[in-house]
Order: C-alpha cells, then sequence, then structure tokens
C-alpha cells in the first residue's frame, strides 16, 4: 500500500509580492518622514548652532586671549581671569548685583504672590482675566523704552512723582543723582517690569490646589492667614522654586535699567557686572577681558542656582 507524503503549505508567490510592496511602501513613507522632520528642525537647530553653540565656544576661547579687533588676538592663557581679582569696579558691580538680586526677587516674588492670590480669590471670571493681562503686559515692554520713559517721571526737577510728593507736603528725592535713591528706583523699575512672569507661574500653581482641601479647612475654623500658611504655600513651594529660580537667573543678568536710567551711576552705586562686560567689550575694546568675566557670572549663575536647588530640600512639599 503507497502512502502519500504529506503536503506542506508555502506561501504563495503572490503574497510574497504583497508583502514586498507593503514593506516598500512602509520604507518609503519612513524616508518621507524622517525627510519631512529634517526639513522642519533644520532651522532650529542650525539656528541654535550658529547664534548658541558657536558664540559660546568662541567666547570661552577667546577668554585666553587678548584682542582689540583692530590688532591680531594674543594668546595671554589665565592672565584675564588672574587680573579679574584686583579690578575694584568688578567687585563692586559683583557686590551691587548681589544685592540688587537679594531685594529685587524678594520683592518681586512677595508682589507676583501677593497679586496672584488675589486675582485667583472670589472674583468675577470677566475680571481675573482683565487683571491677568494688565499685570502680565510690563512684561512684553520693551525695558529700554520703560527706562526712559520712568527716567522723565522720576526726574528731580520736573517729574511727575517729585510734583506729587511736593504737592502732599514731602520733600522731593533725588531719584537719579544720589546712590540710595538710584538704586531703589532701578529696583522698583525692574520689579514692575518684570513680576508678570512670577505673577503667572504662581497663577498656574495655585489652579492647580485642590479646592476641597481649603473646604475642609474653612469646616475645621481655619483663618484665611491659616489657609494661606498652611495650605497654600506648601503646596505652592514647587512653583515657588521654579520662579525663584528663574528671578535669580533674569536678576544676575541686569543691564537695560541701570544702564538707561544711571549709567551705572551715581559713581558706581548702580554698575553691574554685565554693564561691566559691556563697557570692557565695546567700550575699552578688551573683548578677552570681557569673555572672562561673562564666564565667572555664567559659573556664579551656576552655583547659585544649584544651591537654590540643594536648599529647596528642605522646604518643597510635592502633593
Amino acid at each position: 500500500m503507497t502512502t502519500s507524503a504529506p503536503s506542506r503549505t508555502q506561501p504563495s508567490t503572490t503574497s510574497k509580492v504583497g508583502e514586498k510592496r507593503v514593506t516598500a511602501t512602509l520604507s518609503t513613507q519612513r524616508r518621507k518622514e524622517r525627510l519631512l522632520a529634517t526639513v522642519f528642525l533644520a532651522p532650529t537647530v542650525i539656528g541654535i548652532f550658529v547664534f548658541t553653540v558657536v558664540p559660546i565656544v568662541g567666547s570661552f576661547l577667546l577668554a585666553f586671549f587678548r584682542w582689540d579687533i583692530i590688532s591680531s588676538p594674543r594668546f595671554v592663557g589665565l592672565d584675564n581671569f588672574t587680573s579679574l581679582g584686583t579690578d575694584r569696579t568688578l567687585r563692586v558691580a559683583f557686590a551691587n548685583t548681589i544685592a540688587f538680586v537679594v531685594v529685587a526677587v524678594l520683592l518681586q516674588l512677595a508682589v507676583a504672590l501677593a497679586l496672584a492670590v488675589l486675582v485667583q480669590g472670589h472674583l468675577p471670571t470677566w475680571l481675573r482675566s482683565i487683571l491677568r493681562s494688565v499685570f502680565f503686559f510690563p512684561l512684553i515692554l520693551s525695558a529700554a523704552s520703560v527706562s526712559i520713559i520712568m527716567s522723565y517721571l522720576f526726574n528731580q526737577d520736573f517729574g511727575l512723582v517729585n510734583q506729587v510728593l511736593t504737592g502732599v507736603g514731602l520733600p522731593d528725592v533725588p531719584w537719579l543723582t544720589s546712590g540710595p535713591g538710584a538704586q531703589l528706583l532701578v529696583v522698583l523699575v525692574y520689579v514692575w517690569q518684570n513680576f508678570g512672569f512670577s505673577f503667572l507661574l504662581f497663577v498656574g500653581g495655585l489652579a492647580s490646589i485642590p479646592r476641597d482641601v481649603y473646604e475642609a479647612a474653612a469646616i475645621d475654623g481655619a483663618s484665611g492667614w491659616r489657609q494661606f500658611r498652611q495650605i497654600t504655600f506648601p503646596l505652592l513651594s514647587p512653583t515657588t522654586l521654579v520662579a525663584s529660580v528663574m528671578a535669580v537667573i533674569s536678576a544676575l543678568q541686569i543691564f537695560d535699567q541701570p544702564y538707561v536710567l544711571t549709567r551705572g551711576g551715581p559713581g558706581d552705586s548702580t554698575r553691574t557686572v554685565v554693564m561691566v562686560i559691556y563697557e570692557n567689550a565695546f567700550q575699552q575694546l578688551q573683548f578677552g577681558r570681557a569673555s572672562a568675566i561673562g564666564i565667572v557670572l555664567t559659573v556664579f549663575i551656576m552655583l547659585a542656582t544649584a544651591l537654590q536647588f540643594r536648599l529647596s530640600r528642605r522646604f518643597i512639599h510635592y502633593s
């Protein structure tokens, strides 16, 4: 008796051709997607490389040279860095900048938080929208134009502010011609123009806090101040960290307001580190020295940011 071998099922030629076509179609589609992604990403990548990476690398290398644009760069090693320790103007500028950061950041965060709590309170929705726009509006203005307007408003001789002060029987204040007055004016102008960003961060943070927490606290008899101290502020601590880090980084790079308002004066009372960088680079044509100061400021900003994150481990409460 003859037994036939079991038949094996093999894919047909048609199915193989169909699979190859599907594979080729998918491969072509993937190539088109990669090409499209490359086309869209190329301008951003090129822009970051040309306007960020290249200047950073160039500034770092330039810090080891002495160059005034006119003559050829001359390698001086660490001379640009070692000479910074004997620069009195730079020391004063660093002291001014640090003092400014402490005062301006604390005031900026306090104003932003207070206004955010006010806006997120029991106000009509339309009024909340208007107040958010009003408080954020100064941030989109040019710092130079705002500083020019403020210099006229706070002018000691014909400024509107001093006219109001004398009108109510108070003495006029030498805002631009005395050290304390100029320092106070720079802080006020900077805070007025920059608190809007921190304000928006706090508004978003307050909106993320569950309302039932406040309802439970109200049932337990907690007052408004106690709710803020034991609920709002702890749950808002991550937002406060972000706002403080951004505010410190921005304040350490202040330039526009003191330069337009006082040119760093009277004396060196409002001179900042970025102003010293500008003066060394574009007035004294010491580009290597200016790059060295910029690197020192960058390292200082990184250390300040790291310190903030380090200290925040004790005070940040994540819900």
